[in-house]
């Protein structure tokens, strides 16, 4: 009897940490020392990773402009790799805070620890390079004060022809420090902002996601918009 009741625990266990039906991505290893971000996302160690391009407009009946996600790790760091065609990237510079990265074309990933959400943590990034980095809790409890841990986070874009180039660092030390990184595992949200316009200081805003919710309305802060990152 006590052995059904530990398995069941376990079994239970294991769905809350991961969401029933999550999609996978296969994170590739690569030696150390290989890869150097420089925002062109031109190294060759990017040709061993898969590219991940099944992005759409969950809330939207059109085809969503192309994005590609593509990730490597080579022990001490994640390292992540954004392709947005955008052919109008607006950027808001107005005080040159991180929240006004919020208003602006940008990529992001969410992580998580597990799918209760509490905490999960933030990085939204635009053409710029600026990060939107916080902290929240569910349901959309965000702490915009917390930082990502110093130097364990590196963000390199450039410019491109009818788009932008995202490619960041994330270290390992910060994901296991954080509980996010269990068993070379992680919950982990793909999205992008594509921003038509900005009236009155409020940006017009479209949502596209590697995942869709299980929502009516755009919402990336919940379970189902998470699917799940596995290292080698």
């Amino acid at each position: 009897m006590k052995r059904a009741v530990f398995i069941l625990f376990i079994m239970v266990l294991a769905e809350s940490v991961v969401p029933a039906k999550a999609q996978t991505y296969v994170v590739k290893k690569i030696p150390e020392n290989v890869m150097r971000l420089n925002g062109k996302g031109d190294n060759k160690a990017w040709n061993k990773a898969a590219v991940l391009s099944d992005f759409s407009f969950p809330w939207e009946k059109e085809k969503a402009p192309a994005t590609s996600f593509s990730a490597l790790w080579d022990g001490k760091w994640l390292y992540c790799l954004y392709r947005v065609k955008d052919d109008s990237v607006i950027t808001l510079v107005k005080n040159n805070n991180k929240i006004e990265v919020g208003a602006s074309d940008r990529v992001e990933i969410f992580m998580a620890r597990d799918s209760a959400l509490n905490p999960y943590y933030c990085l939204e990034m635009d053409a710029k390079g600026r990060v939107l980095d916080y902290r929240a809790f569910f349901y959309r409890k965000m702490d915009y004060a917390w930082q990502w841990p110093a130097k364990q986070l590196v963000i390199k874009t450039s410019a491109v022809k009818n788009g932008y180039i995202v490619e960041l660092a994330i270290s390992i030390k910060s994901l296991t420090g954080l509980g996010l990184l269990k068993n070379r595992r992680m919950l982990a949200g793909l999205f992008r902002a594509e921003c038509k316009n900005i009236k009155e200081g409020k940006a017009g805003l479209h949502w596209i996601s590697w995942i869709k919710p299980d929502a009516p309305r755009p919402d990336f802060h919940i379970p189902s918009a998470f699917g799940e990152l596995a290292l080698e």
